[in-house]
């Protein structure tokens, strides 16, 4: 008998994995990777092959998980299910108050930002922010009012990102002009030797790939999920893999990586005009803020249904008024306002640590992806131990994938505190409280 909650096929799968990845880390994060590096192309290749190390081992081993469960809350049902119900629960926290509403919170700002270009705005953090709200709002409305429309979205936004993404690859790989003078008003950075300095790069790669663990939170709403969620899995970092690199390379070639690293955010921009003349610049802005759009729309899609996975196991307060789903829009009312609002106070925490300036060239979400990597490295021990058990028979799933995946999301690690030191760290011990928060809410709430 056909699940009626059953919305979405493979491609929307495949699309949220990649519609998420790619799109608002690789054109705003492209030239932090390179001043990490010293401007070594080289080392940015590096660092973006250890990011893709993390999330295609994880993911091939994420699958020996997903095909074993029905369960719902993506991997908050694996924790439960394989590790402890205690665990899941401050996992799940972590994710509702943390991870998905700092990503969002960034994401939309970005979304901002280039709109700020887009239309020759006041580039100010308090315009950019302001209209990364607006964004917010009407995302989660698209969401809330549309099942459908949130799933079509999120297609239509993976397609339209990849056009200058591939444009910009496959030019470049034939680019024989010469690279682009700076203009004067801007500070030239020239290529340094960083030693071991370019650890700091994984934390802006680990952003760049981050988001494709929240697909699974879709997965009792995919048809044929024990198939479709896998295949899912399986390809879409292979192909972020190999979008990055070619867009990363091809970036290169066409304006150097001293203009890159120079310009910082706005040298999309010049790509645009040297390839379409004066009114490039703006179309490549039209396709970067959809290719953004589309990132806040897959986490949004994602974010809304975590708070009623947790209610329906209760394990976040006012969980019977959460779990309640709405006849009409077929989603939990309660659960989409609680991860708006939440987003929302992100929003306002980000503001303020980027005008401060406490934590330099990071961000908040940065950290909050850096401890999701550290909470990950649970289930991949677990399906070692799985393969132990003998209840995985494949030598590559049960040892070398979750093996690798361990030593990415070390690596990983490494380099979010390296990066920053000190606020770094003390925002790892924030995640760390709220995910401690989760797991002390569920022994009080078993108890009574």
């Amino acid at each position: 008998m056909k699940n009626k909650r059953q919305h979405y096929g493979f491609i929307t799968a495949l699309t949220m994995i990649v519609g998420i990845v790619v799109g608002s880390g690789i054109f705003f994060k492209a030239d932090d990777v390179l001043k990490y590096t010293g401007g070594s192309i080289k080392l940015g290749i590096l660092v973006f092959c250890i990011g893709a190390f993390s999330i295609i081992f994880g993911s091939l081993t994420l699958t020996e998980l997903s095909m074993r469960t029905q369960g719902s809350g993506g991997a908050v049902g694996y924790y439960e299910e394989f590790i402890s119900p205690k665990i899941a629960c401050g996992f799940g926290w972590f994710q509702v108050f943390a991870y998905y509403p700092t990503l969002i919170a960034v994401i939309s700002w970005v979304a901002g930002l280039y709109t700020c270009l887009l239309f020759n705005l006041p580039s100010t953090l308090e315009m950019e922010i302001f209209i990364g709200l607006i964004y917010m709002v009407g995302i989660y409305g698209l969401n809330i009012l549309s099942l459908r429309l949130g799933g079509y979205f999120q297609n239509l936004s993976t397609f339209i990102k990849l056009i200058p993404l591939l444009g910009i690859a496959l030019i470049g790989m034939f680019w024989g002009s010469p690279h682009p003078v700076l203009p004067e008003n801007v500070e030239l950075l020239s290529k340094s030797d960083v030693s071991l300095g370019w650890l700091a790069a994984l934390a802006p790669i680990a952003f760049s790939y981050d988001g494709w663990i929240i697909t699974t939170s879709i997965s009792n709403e995919v048809k044929n999920p024990k198939k479709n969620m896998t295949l899912a899995l399986i390809f879409g970092p292979l192909i972020v893999l190999g979008v990055y690199l070619l867009y990363f390379i091809g970036l290169n070639n066409i304006l150097g990586t001293e203009y890159i690293m120079s310009m910082g955010n706005s040298a999309v921009n010049t790509v645009g005009e040297l390839l379409l003349g004066n009114q490039g610049s703006k179309m490549m802005l039209i396709f970067v803020i959809i290719s953004v759009l589309g990132v806040v729309n897959g986490v949004t899609l994602g974010s809304i249904r975590m708070p009623k996975a947790l209610a329906d196991k209760k394990m976040i307060p006012y969980g019977e008024k959460i779990a309640k789903v709405h006849p009409k829009f077929e989603l939990s009312l309660g659960s989409c306002f609680t991860s708006l609002g939440v987003s929302m106070i992100w929003l306002v925490i980000h503001y303020i640590t980027q005008k401060s300036g406490i934590i330099r060239t990071s961000d908040v979400s940065e950290v909050a992806i850096v401890f999701g990597y550290v909470l990950y490295m649970m289930l991949y021990i677990k399906v070692l131990k799985m393969k132990k058990d003998k209840m995985i028979t494949s030598y590559f799933k049960g040892i070398i994938c979750p093996i690798f995946g361990l030593l990415g999301s070390l690596i990983i690690l490494v380099g979010g505190i390296v990066s920053n030191p000190i606020y770094g760290t003390i925002f790892l011990l924030f995640c760390g409280i709220i995910f401690m928060t989760g797991c002390l809410y569920y022994d009080r709430s078993s108890l009574s």
